[in-house]
């Protein structure tokens, strides 16, 4: 393997276990939140939809956030 092809390689396994870890904090602290109330009566999936896609919005933002900090204090 080059140099360049083990750089991409150990970035997108760093960014990977990032992923995780911001998935499993912020689903921890999704299940908080009470959203019942946001929601009409009997609409569960479309309130299911709704929690997943913040879930996958918060961990996309928080990921970046968290690599970007460490890439600028390198």
């Amino acid at each position: 393997m080059t140099y360049i092809n083990m750089k991409m390689v150990s970035i997108l396994t760093g960014k990977f276990f990032l992923y995780l870890l911001m998935s499993i904090i912020v689903f921890w602290s999704m299940d908080s939140l009470n959203i019942n109330g946001m929601f009409k009566k009997n609409k569960i999936y479309q309130a299911r939809c709704f929690y997943y896609l913040i879930a996958l919005s918060l961990i996309y933002l928080a990921t970046n956030f968290v690599y970007d900090i460490y890439l600028n204090f390198l």
